[in-house]
């Protein structure tokens, strides 16, 4: 009996250390819904039972038998490439944060919401029938290039060390951060029915599409929301190509799709990757 006991162990221990052997960055496709935090949860769980861990708890920080984190959230209400650092390529994710990112936005006019997107409270609502075409194509160049922007109120950013989602969610005052530079390297409106619109987004880091869409709507004599949002493209990896989805979070597919680095890359990019974000719209760069 004991000898099947040690036969059985011993596969469950290779397959493990094969696991926690993989480092670098790979993409998964984030669904609308779950957190960006939910779904690195959600596939260090997958990858552990098929490693043959029992009831693993991914959510436990102290003595993490496998390290991962993602380089940079997605709001709740958004979908598409959510980057994955594994291994020593969880110190590659800062990169991740500051580069190149793609979006599609489909927008709503006449409405704007306390939270900048569909999961708020409608707050105001203005005319919207005025707005062409042309007028919104026009209003689009000042969006462009090294611009000044004020993220949401609802954001990851933080005031005395929580954020201030969190602070608004537990009823505090909470004063706006000042405008800050970020750059859209390309901005294009590929659909205009009013009141909807999509908009396609090549953007840098620290931006929020939220925000644009805010203040599009008020540079139009109107107001706005996002409606619905997918990230494209994040780094070099993009949703057609590169995105696991949730029946492919297997070792096998990760490797498939592993963009793998060395301990001396990472050591290079040290700074530490989110693994936490809220409930709430209250992300990184959306």
């Amino acid at each position: 009996m004991a000898g099947n006991i040690s036969n059985t162990a011993a596969p469950i221990t290779n397959c493990l250390s094969k696991l926690q052997s993989v480092n670098g960055l790979f993409a998964v496709y984030k669904k609308k819904g779950p957190t960006s935090a939910d779904v690195l949860n959600m596939l260090k769980e997958a990858l552990l039972k098929e490693a043959g861990v029992k009831n693993p708890n991914p959510r436990k920080r102290k003595k993490q038998s496998l390290k991962m984190g993602h380089g940079g959230t997605l709001d709740s209400a958004a979908c598409g490439v959510l980057v994955v650092g594994v291994g020593s390529g969880t110190k590659m994710l800062s990169t991740m944060l500051t580069g190149s990112k793609k979006y599609v936005a489909v927008g709503e006019l006449g409405k704007a919401t306390d939270t900048l997107d569909a999961t708020g409270s409608v707050i105001l609502e203005k005319d919207f029938e005025h707005i062409t075409r042309s007028d919104f194509e026009e209003k689009l160049k000042a969006f462009t290039g090294d611009i000044m922007q004020v993220p949401p109120l609802y954001s990851a950013l933080k005031k005395d060390g929580q954020r201030l989602s969190v602070l608004l969610l537990k009823g505090h005052k909470v004063e706006a951060k000042p405008a800050r530079p970020v750059t859209v390297y390309n901005l294009t409106l590929q659909e205009f029915n009013p009141p909807l619109f999509t908009l396609d987004i090549e953007c840098g880091g620290g931006f929020y599409v939220r925000s644009l869409v805010d203040d599009l709507g008020k540079a139009l004599s109107s107001c706005a929301h996002v409606k619905e949002l997918t990230r494209t493209k994040q780094g070099q990896f993009t949703l057609e190509e590169h995105t696991l989805q949730e029946e492919q979070w297997k070792l096998e597919h990760v490797l498939r799709t592993l963009q793998p680095c060395s301990e001396s890359e990472a050591g290079k990019n040290s700074k530490k990757p989110t693994e936490t974000d809220q409930k709430k719209p209250a992300e990184n760069n959306t």
